[in-house]
């Protein structure tokens, strides 16, 4: 499985407009969270299992979850 690491930056676009992308620098980690920053403020993120399972690689929701919401992958 692909896991996120610390000191890389993640890239994610929105599903409604793909000219609008989101940027987060993971800054620290755990086995089930990740610490992100997009420069502006700082985020912990819980790894969802069952997704990251499906997808075989470590995923989160980084803006909260809802409906057509973006998933951060690794």
């Amino acid at each position: 499985m692909t896991r996120f690491e610390k000191g890389r930056t993640y890239k994610v676009n929105s599903i409604c407009n793909h000219e609008c992308v989101w940027t987060f620098e993971v800054i620290a980690r755990t086995e089930k969270t990740i610490t992100v920053t997009d420069g502006k403020e700082v985020k912990k993120l819980r790894i969802i299992k069952g997704l990251s399972e499906m997808d075989n690689r470590e995923c989160v929701y980084p803006l909260g979850k809802y409906s057509m919401c973006p998933i951060l992958r690794a």
